[in-house]
């Protein structure tokens, strides 16, 4: 028997505003360029009439949350602006399988040239967005909140981190040039941690927030003692550990825990008392939302 997903209020509670366009044309359209190849559909130029009109119907085949419709609802417009496109859902919400998300009426080669690239689309964002959502209900009636990382696919980025807002998500940084994050690397490279924090401090816009990544609780203390940063990344430590840990930090950081964060160890890490949680898994792990279209 499937899970069951439950809808919580307080997971998603204001819709999700929709991206620009231009974060996501040039993709559809690349993908398009990829999937038509030299020669176009020719089974649907071989097998289906011309002027063939049909009618299709968007289904979930599971329960979750959808992200991305308008977005892929759009690949059609793209192959074929006549096509007429009605959305009966929003990003964000609750489906169920078997349920309808949107119809597309006009030419049947058309409809069957954009299908793919717009189930592959809907079906790996709206994947994220139920994952997220499955992750961020584990710790619902807790203060912590799930953010995404960079461990994105090149170029979807933006569409990524759209589908963890819909599921309930909130959005770390989108790029290097959001946040001084300072991580096991950059510590090695400069010197140590006090020549890189001090660097950092010194040439940093006022703008940006500073974090700092410490594996263990003696970099944690060395990290008080130079004076601390906005964010402390307490990165792959055990939930006993990390419990020591947000006691040390005592409130005069705020705390971000990191390293192998899944559904199944989440709500163990977010009871440690930690601000912040990021998991790349929801971007990189999350299973694909079987969605399919169907001929009326």
């Amino acid at each position: 028997m499937k899970a069951q997903l439950k809808m919580v209020n307080s997971i998603i509670e204001t819709p999700i505003a929709p991206l620009p366009q231009e974060l996501y044309l040039p993709t559809l359209k690349q993908a398009l360029v990829e999937d038509l190849g030299l020669a176009g559909d020719v089974t649907s130029q071989l097998t289906i009439p011309e002027n063939k009109k049909a009618t299709a119907t968007l289904v979930a085949r599971a329960d979750g949350i959808i992200a991305g419709l308008d977005i892929a609802l759009t690949t059609f417009t793209l192959v074929d602006n006549s096509l007429q496109i009605t959305p009966l859902i929003t990003d964000g919400q609750f489906v169920k399988a078997g349920q309808k998300l949107a119809t597309v009426k006009g030419n049947a080669r058309a409809i069957l040239t954009g299908e793919r690239v717009a189930l592959n689309l809907l079906s790996h964002l709206s994947g994220i967005a139920t994952t997220t959502y499955k992750m961020a209900n584990a710790i619902a009636d807790l203060p912590t909140k799930l953010l995404d990382t960079r461990k994105t696919t090149p170029t979807l980025r933006a569409l990524q981190k759209y589908a963890v807002r819909c599921g309930g998500g909130h959005n770390h940084r989108m790029s290097l040039a959001d946040m001084v994050m300072i991580k096991d690397n950059h510590i090695a490279f400069a010197g140590g941690l006090q020549q890189a924090l001090q660097a950092a401090k010194a040439g940093r816009s006022h703008a940006l927030k500073t974090e700092v990544e410490v594996d263990t609780l003696q970099q944690l203390e060395e990290l008080i003692a130079l004076g601390g940063a906005d964010i402390v990344l307490l990165d792959n430590m055990p939930p006993e550990i990390l419990k020591k840990a947000v006691a040390m930090v005592n409130g005069k950081m705020a705390t971000e825990a990191s390293g192998v964060i899944t559904p199944q160890t989440i709500r163990k890490i977010a009871e440690t008392g930690v601000d912040y949680i990021s998991a790349g898994f929801i971007t990189h792990s999350a299973p694909a939302f079987d969605v399919g279209l169907d001929v009326i």
